[in-house]
């Protein structure tokens, strides 16, 4: 990506967390209006800096299922290697803040679960034929 790309990646993020964050968990415009999305709050892989992403999800009982899908490109997003490092997360759905455990799934949980997603989102069909790597599927699961 150039500096001018992931500018402009990181400038829609910060946007989109801001409407979000303005509008009680709602995307008021843009891509993902009207779309199921929360803020994923992270800490870094190798930086230790907190980060903070706007995902797409689902639901799975009471879990958040969110796809590493990176719109189908060959490498998994940061994101995904900052959960598999440090899974205690914090995500910030519908106004509502919570703290979460990353837990990646696999075989036939993994495929419902992400086929369950491309029902609600049909943009995620495309990314798995975009790419030749597994798509990680994880379940954000609530911890007291």
């Amino acid at each position: 990506m150039t500096t001018t790309e992931t500018n402009r990646y990181q400038s829609f993020n910060e946007n989109l967390i801001a409407d979000l964050r303005a509008n009680r968990g709602k995307a008021t415009s843009g891509p993902f209006f009207g779309k199921p999305v929360l803020i994923l709050t992270h800490r870094g892989a190798k930086t230790g800096q907190i980060r903070e992403s706007p995902l797409a999800y689902t639901r799975s009982g009471e879990g958040y299922v969110v796809i590493a899908s990176k719109g189908g490109a060959p490498t998994n997003p940061d994101w995904y290697h900052n959960l598999v490092a440090n899974p205690d997360v914090r995500l910030e759905v519908e106004g509502e803040e919570l703290k979460v455990r990353a837990r990646e799934v696999a075989g036939e949980e993994r495929d419902r679960l992400y086929a369950a997603q491309v029902e609600v989102l049909p943009g995620f069909a495309d990314y798995e034929k975009q790419t030749s790597r597994k798509i990680p599927v994880l379940v954000l699961e609530r911890v007291d």
